[in-house]
């Protein structure tokens, strides 16, 4: 299973000021009680006493020409304490951001855009830009708790740059709470969706990573649909058909259909895939199939033209196949019949798709789905397939559409395929 470039968004800047100025679109300069930072009021500031006061050592050692980190931090604690109302809050925020930036440190940019955002005089267009920071830093930080909080403020902003809805998902990733990120990475992407928006591949890569790592079933299966649905290509289509065959629990029958598709999208890229699906297949049974794939093998060079057990299979296929072709004609009379068994009309199915015949295959999958007894989902997955054979791609998504139970994913990935291949 390949899963690489799962791409993060959230890691630390490497530059506090350049970071912040990118995200917010504004630097944050030192700043005297006179000039509040950030915002044009309409009003003029009131500042209270004991916080002006205390204000001053700060702004002061701000200023200075080598600002000294002991001496600005030392002059904070005073500064938050003398706070009495919102312009104090605003004006004191500005400044622990200034220190932030200027040293590099994270905690205290938190803290000051925290101090800002509380006082309610922070421009609405740059609510979104402070609250998607604290997020950040927060996360770093591993307050997971408190990023989302902030990451979920911002989205509420109407921030959406550097996705943030990622960051959220990986908050719940990392407290080991797999399926409330699952899910909500899923609502992400369809929200994204709804809105006609593009959704990055690194958000699905990473909730199927996710998925596949905590062996939780439904939701691999849904990220592998929505892998190929979103971004179709060698490698999702690969990952897919992988990924169901190892979170299904399926038996040969549905290995089979599954790696029916797998060699149909082009992804049998490894030898064991090969002779997993001659097994499945099985040469007494689908002996023309089971040539077909192999001589594929070969011809990848994936199947060693040396291996006794290969050679011997492919021979003891070949010596059936004459005989098959020759005994399909008794076999679809006796297909046609009342009283067939669906043993007997299903086997037709199957040898007629094995020798290249969907058309005439198609005909005893559409009987052996409605009889009496019938496995079902089987006969619809087969039929489907034989509709897809013969270009037949909306009649065959319409067909596996109708597949319940077990097989359902099976037939949601050939759907997909099949619209896909209908353009």
């Amino acid at each position: 299973m390949i899963f690489t470039r799962l791409a993060r968004t959230h890691g630390t800047a490497s530059s506090l000021a350049l970071a912040l100025a990118l995200v917010t679109g504004t630097a944050i300069a030192a700043t005297a009680l006179e000039a509040p930072a950030f915002a044009q009021k309409k009003e003029k500031p009131k500042y209270s006493k004991a916080f002006t006061t205390a204000y001053a050592p700060l702004q002061a050692a701000l200023s200075a020409e080598a600002p000294d980190a002991a001496t600005v931090k030392a002059a904070i604690p005073s500064v938050v304490a003398a706070i009495e109302n919102d312009d104090d809050r605003y004006a004191a925020g500005g400044a622990i951001v200034n220190a932030g930036q200027k040293f590099n440190d994270n905690a205290l940019a938190r803290q000051g855009l925290e101090l800002m955002l509380a006082s309610g005089k922070v421009a609405p267009e740059q609510v979104g830009p402070y609250n998607f920071m604290i997020g950040q830093v927060a996360y770093n930080a591993k307050d997971y708790a408190a990023a989302r909080t902030a990451l979920e403020a911002a989205l509420a902003a109407g921030y959406t740059q550097n996705n943030p809805e990622a960051i959220i998902a990986e908050t719940y990733f990392a407290e080991d709470r797999d399926a409330e990120g699952l899910a909500y990475l899923a609502g992400a992407i369809n929200a994204r969706k709804a809105a006609g928006q593009q959704v990055d591949e690194d958000w699905i890569r990473r909730g199927l990573a996710v998925a596949y790592g905590a062996s939780m079933k439904e939701q691999a299966q849904q990220y592998a649909s929505m892998y190929v649905s979103e971004y179709p290509s060698e490698t999702s289509w690969r990952d897919a058909v992988a990924i169901l065959l190892n979170t299904g629990g399926y038996e040969n029958p549905a290995i089979l259909d599954l790696l029916r598709l797998g060699r149909r999208a082009g992804t049998l890229n490894d030898g064991r895939l090969y002779m997993e699906y001659v097994d499945a297949a099985d040469y007494r049974r689908l002996p023309a199939e089971v040539v077909a794939v192999i001589d594929e093998g070969k011809s990848k060079g994936l199947l060693p033209a040396d291996d006794q057990y290969v050679n011997d299979t492919r021979k003891q296929a070949a010596e059936r196949v004459a005989a098959d072709r020759a005994d399909m004609a008794s076999l679809m009379a006796d297909a046609r019949k009342a009283g067939a068994s669906f043993a007997t009309v299903m086997a037709t199915g199957d040898a007629l798709l094995s020798l290249d015949r969907p058309a005439e295959a198609e005909e005893f999958y559409l009987k052996a789905s409605g009889m009496a007894g019938a496995d079902t989902p089987m006969a619809l997955t087969r039929l489907g397939i034989a509709q897809y054979d013969q270009g037949k791609y909306a009649e065959a998504q319409a067909t596996f559409n109708k597949v319940e139970g077990a097989r359902k994913a099976i037939a949601n990935l050939w759907g997909i395929y099949s619209t896909q291949k209908g353009g």
